[in-house]
């Protein structure tokens, strides 16, 4: 292994001595005023101070792995590009802070010196990872740890993403929430790019079905850590919904390769199936089957849509494509409002909507009733998220089925050359029309669900804005990922729940997000390798990991 640096023994010391520093601000006072659950406190680290001592702790460690005992990790670690994001992120965590306090203080002036600590430090570890070469590693992957160890590593992993979830959803503060999201992006990009993700990955793949089990079972119990708060219950709700309709439109974007901007109708469109067919007494159809009739009709209906706004359509592509699903979705919105008896036959009520949709009940369980369970109360929203998560596996199961079969490598072969694709035999056509079909009906099945989870209907819930948050979602957290899409459902459903004191600021913060990933991390936050080499064509180490693995894939 070799590495050509300016000067890699001063990069250590800066890292060294930045990850120290950003340690230290954390036992600082960062403001004049006790905001932020009192930040103005010595020695009493809380919020974004505990924030900067853990990507103060990471920054150590990748800073000992550049210049320390940890140094013979660097066959495995890249700890330049490591430090580098993370610096960058520091940055970014100290500015936004510094514009945090300004606004809530009303002025500059009352941040004291440890968010300028941070700042400092956040900078010399930028300098530390830029005055060190980037350097050849070899595949983490391949170092093993007793199975012991590896299964206790996945249990911590999995314990503290449920501490952190139950942790953010709790916090009140709109800064400290953003902030919060900020310093776990930069910190999954930091383990990402400094190859330990790769490690990570390995484990999980050596046991998969432990890492499979012992996440169903932490998303089980994260309704017996919020209290019984119906508010913070229904937000959990809100995002699998998101989430599984995200995952579907996966489907058409990530493995496909097809823009489609009014995917939201879908979701709608499995809404007022289960509206309709409810036992409300404004519901528009007199059949009342059971509701896991309801959300197979609901897919169904979904993916008929998808069928007829697919047959004419997909002979169009890329900008043209978009520009037809985009009318697509505002078809659907204005179809819904004229529905309403006058202007068309009565099915949806127009923009009144269909209201006062009942509860669930399954064999005499009541989802609109608070159940105990080992002593914890667990309220409406609690019951409606364990049907959410049954679905969302359902979801996830139909994804990795199709993604790792002929029809999922069909839709990869169409959406890196479609041309290429079509004189090789493959159904360019017929595998379009699969794509929104399939992907339709899951959102088709997800909608039916939160017609009853929120008791009502209408129009005005199935905007564009609801479309492009969902591609985002795709986008940011790493198309044709199972993952990623999860993680940029749940940061981009859940970060405006609990932001709408910052309303004005929403849009402004969610394009800026944007932006830097499509410049910094266009593959999103968790890509496979294809995406990434697709990303980053001139990496030749890269793309013999992607030859390997697909030939073991192949066996």
């Amino acid at each position: 292994m070799t590495t050509l640096s300016r000067n890699p023994r001063l990069g250590g010391i800066l890292a060294v001595v930045g990850s120290v520093l950003l340690i230290v601000s954390g036992l600082l006072s960062w403001s004049y005023e006790p905001i932020f659950g009192d930040i103005s406190i010595r020695f009493w680290p809380v919020t974004l101070q505990v924030y900067a001592m853990l990507l103060g702790a990471l920054a150590l460690l990748l800073a000992l792995v550049a210049a320390g005992p940890l140094s013979s990790w660097s066959e495995y670690i890249d700890p330049a590009r490591g430090l580098r994001t993370l610096g960058i992120t520091g940055v970014a965590f100290s500015a936004v802070s510094l514009l945090a306090i300004t606004i809530e203080t009303s002025g500059l002036i009352n941040a004291n010196e440890g968010v300028w600590v941070a700042l400092v430090a956040s900078l010399l570890i930028t300098a530390g990872g830029y005055l060190r070469a980037e350097t050849k590693v070899l595949d983490p992957a391949v170092v093993e740890l007793p199975a012991w160890l590896e299964i206790i590593i996945i249990a911590l992993l999995l314990g503290a993403a449920l501490y952190v979830a139950q942790y953010a959803l709790k916090r009140p503060e709109p800064w400290v929430l953003l902030l919060l999201v900020l310093a776990l992006i930069g910190a999954t990009l930091t383990i990402t790019r400094s190859n330990l993700g790769a490690w990570l990955g390995g484990v999980t793949g050596r046991h998969r079905r432990v890492f499979t089990l012992a996440t169903f079972v932490v998303a089980l119990a994260f309704p017996f850590t919020q209290g019984g708060s119906e508010a913070n219950l229904t937000i959990a709700g809100n995002v699998l919904i998101f989430a599984a309709t995200a995952l579907g439109l996966n489907i058409v974007v990530g493995l496909a390769g097809l823009l489609d901007l009014g995917y939201i109708a879908f979701l709608g469109a499995g809404a007022y199936v289960g509206a309709s067919m409810s036992m409300s007494a404004f519901a528009t159809i007199g059949w009342k089957p059971p509701f896991l009739v309801v959300m197979i009709i609901g897919g169904l209906v979904s993916s008929i849509l998808g069928l007829i706004i697919g047959s004419p359509t997909l002979r169009v592509s890329g900008d043209y494509l978009a520009i037809v699903t985009l009318a697509f979705g505002e078809i659907f919105r204005l179809a819904m409002f004229n529905l309403d008896g006058t202007s068309g036959p009565m099915i949806t009520r127009g923009s009144n909507g269909i209201n006062a949709i009942p509860d669930l009940n399954f064999f005499g369980f009541n989802f609109g009733d608070t159940h105990t369970f080992f002593g914890i109360d667990i309220p409406r929203a609690g019951n409606y998220y364990f049907v959410l998560i049954a679905l969302i596996v359902f979801v996830i199961v139909v994804f990795s089925h199709l993604n790792n079969s002929r029809i999922g490598r069909g839709w990869v072969a169409i959406r890196e050359d479609e041309r290429a694709a079509e004189a090789m035999g493959v159904n360019v056509f017929g595998l379009k029309l699969l794509a929104f079909a399939g992907g339709a009906s899951l959102a088709g099945m997800a909608g039916t669900v939160k017609a009853h989870m929120d008791q009502a209907v209408s129009p005005d819930s199935y905007i564009f804005l609801e479309s492009a948050f969902l591609l985002a979602a795709v986008v940011l957290g790493g198309m044709g990922t199972v993952g990623g899409v999860l993680i940029g459902a749940a940061i981009l459903k859940f970060l405006p729940e609990k932001m709408r004191d910052l309303d004005e600021y929403r849009l402004l913060m969610f394009g800026l997000v944007l932006v830097i990933m499509m410049r910094f991390r266009p593959e999103g936050l968790i890509a496979n390798k294809r995406r990434q080499l697709e990303f980053h064509d001139d990496d030749e180490e890269l793309a013999g990991t992607l030859v390997i693995d697909e030939l073991e894939a192949a066996k």
